[in-house]
């Protein structure tokens, strides 16, 4: 075999071991067997090894680029000129993703993926997002206590309940998702004065 067709297939070795590992992370997550990734790519383990020595140079290799593309998302937000719509609209993004790539909503809400580049993209990501946050908080368009945390937690939230629903009802966050947008607007009528509250309760 002439050096170009060995070159030939060891890039397609490469190509079908990240494909496959994207397919295999999105459905299972992080923690996928690498051996799952190897029989899916139709290589042994031996070539997956040998191209990716740690799980985390194979996860570098597959989630720079969808990072990427969060950012660039979150920074397109950052130019919408409606700050409710950039705010809903980016939530909305993040908590679709998370329903369709399990190994995504880990990297963006539960773990560092010991590769400085993504981290590092991460760390970009939610800077943006924060920059949404604050742009919605004062334009008047979500609550002004809402903060950083309170959208992490919501994050968090929903990719539990995008593991959970998966199977039977793999829509339903969206659903839930409409309530907690509309929980996050600011009242349309002030809260009654505290003594009002405290004499209805007996406090």
């Amino acid at each position: 075999m002439s050096p170009g067709s060995l070159r030939a297939d060891a890039e397609r070795n490469r190509r079908q071991l990240l494909d496959a590992a994207r397919a295999v992370f999105a459905a299972r997550g992080l923690d996928a067997p690498l051996d799952d990734i190897a029989r899916r790519a139709r290589v042994g383990n031996a070539t997956l090894y040998r191209r990716f020595p740690r799980r985390r140079d194979l996860v570098g290799a597959v989630f720079v680029e969808p990072l990427r593309e969060v950012v660039a998302t979150a920074r397109a937000a950052l130019a919408d000129p409606d700050p409710w719509l950039a705010f809903a609209g980016h939530l909305r993004y993040l908590c679709e993703l998370q329903a369709r790539d399990r190994a995504l909503a880990e990297l963006l809400t539960a773990r560092m993926s010991e590769v400085d580049e993504l981290d590092d993209l991460r760390d970009v990501a939610f800077d943006c997002l924060t920059a949404l946050i604050d742009r919605a908080r004062q334009a008047g368009v979500i609550r002004a206590e809402v903060d950083h945390a309170d959208v992490v937690l919501i994050l968090m939230a929903n990719a539990g309940l995008v593991e959970r629903t998966a199977a039977s009802a793999p829509d339903a966050w969206g659903r839930h998702l409409g309530y907690v947008l509309d929980g996050l607007r600011p009242p349309k009528t002030p809260a009654p004065p505290r003594q009002l509250a405290d004499r209805l309760t007996g406090g």
